[in-house]
């Protein structure tokens, strides 16, 4: 509750004061006392409210103790009070996707390069921490810290505009929905820590994807990416075993799949796909419906699935997809063609010591009957991954060989 509150409260504010880095300080610290007294004096009747008042006295404090703002400090508050700012969100209204999306489009700044939009949307919108991000762009946490700062710091010299014209939101679009793909990956499989997922940011990302659908319902990739969402997180009940131990898509019970949702993203991608032209997100939401149409592993149509990813390769060419392409080149053409793939692989420094490059190798290395080489490729996969139940999976998959 209080990430989603957090990012509504950072979007009235920013709407209202301009200040990025100045209104983002202000809601960690209203945050943080909410932390402390809610579970003390119990959660109040208006906690957004609550949270904007407080973050609302934290920008005027840090404001009013610097002697160089006060004349934009009496300019800017004292023209619209606290209560006048929260009325303007009332408490019993629908969560106000639009402020948070408003939020979205902000981080996606054009005086920013593509990949600051990206990490910064992620930091102030996703709730992601710093080394989460950098985990998601292959860097170090450090890189990724300077990174941000920096964004922030161009974003507060730039200055900002509201509302966006029809035009910024187009042109902003395409990291918009990279940085929700990116917030849905980190829910759907964590990259560190003790829980497999995050359901927390998997709904927000599909929340705000359906507000996006709602804005463009002709956008062939907002509907594509939308369609990828709801395909893999009908997967979810299914992904951990009455133990909590991970299991793979191949070894899933598919009865324990949502099959509402795999109808509502089928019927998305299908019609995504027949209205134009095809984008990367259509691409993977057709590799997933093919995946959940099938009836079992050994149904899946992987000739039509490497098709796809070399479509996909071509049109949004990364690592990861490379990689996922080999393993449905394996499942193809044999374990020996997609371990050469992956040979070529290992040399991009950003995928050497990515754990996943090393789990799946292990995986073709025991398709090609290798179980010594398997069991090393498994041994240096679970080194090198900070999620613990993915540890868990690889020393199992460790033990079983000899």
């Amino acid at each position: 509750m209080l990430r989603a509150l957090a990012q509504q409260v950072l979007g009235l504010l920013v709407r209202r004061y301009r200040e990025f880095h100045a209104c983002e300080d202000a809601v960690q610290e209203a945050l943080l006392a909410a932390l402390v007294q809610w579970p003390r004096d119990g959660v109040p009747d208006n906690p957004r409210a609550w949270l904007l008042t407080v973050a609302t006295r934290r920008l005027t404090d840090a404001w009013r103790s610097d002697s160089a703002r006060q004349q934009r400090e009496r300019s800017l508050y004292l023209s619209t009070p606290a209560d006048e700012l929260v009325a303007q969100a009332p408490p019993d209204e629908a969560p106000p996707g639009d402020d948070t999306l408003t939020l979205l489009l902000l981080c996606c700044h054009p005086a920013l390069s593509p990949t600051s939009q990206m990490a910064l949307t992620l930091r102030a919108v996703g709730g992601l921490t710093t080394g989460q991000v950098a985990q998601a762009f292959l860097v170090p946490q450090l890189t990724m810290g300077q990174r941000i700062s920096r964004a922030k710091q161009r974003i507060r010299e730039s200055g900002l505009v509201f509302p966006l014209g029809a035009e910024d939101e187009r042109e902003r679009m395409p990291v918009v929905l990279h940085v929700l793909y990116l917030i849905f990956n980190e829910g759907y499989t964590a990259s560190s820590g003790s829980s497999l997922d995050r359901p927390d940011l998997t709904r927000e990302a599909i929340r705000l994807t359906r507000e996006l659908r709602r804005r463009l319902p002709d956008d062939g990739e907002v509907s594509g990416l939308l369609a990828l969402m709801l395909l893999t997180e009908a997967r979810r009940a299914a992904r951990t075993s009455l133990d909590g131990l991970l299991v793979p898509l191949a070894e899933q019970d598919r009865s324990r799949w949502d099959w509402g949702l795999v109808a509502e993203g089928t019927d998305l991608v299908t019609g995504a796909l027949a209205a134009g032209q095809v984008g990367p997100y259509q691409l993977q939401a057709a590799i997933a419906a093919l995946h959940d149409e099938a009836k079992s592993a050994t149904d899946t149509d992987w000739p039509q699935i490497l098709a796809l990813y070399h479509l996909l390769e071509h049109s949004w060419p990364s690592p990861v997809v490379q990689l996922n392409r080999a393993v449905a080149l394996g499942m193809v053409r044999g374990p020996a063609v997609a371990l050469e793939l992956l040979d070529s692989l290992a040399a991009d420094t950003r995928m050497a010591r990515h754990h996943r490059l090393h789990a799946v190798r292990g995986h073709l290395l025991l398709m090609a009957g290798d179980r010594v080489g398997a069991r090393e490729s498994f041994e240096t996969a679970a080194r090198l991954t900070t999620s613990l139940p993915e540890w868990r999976y690889l020393t199992t998959k460790v033990a079983e060989l000899p």
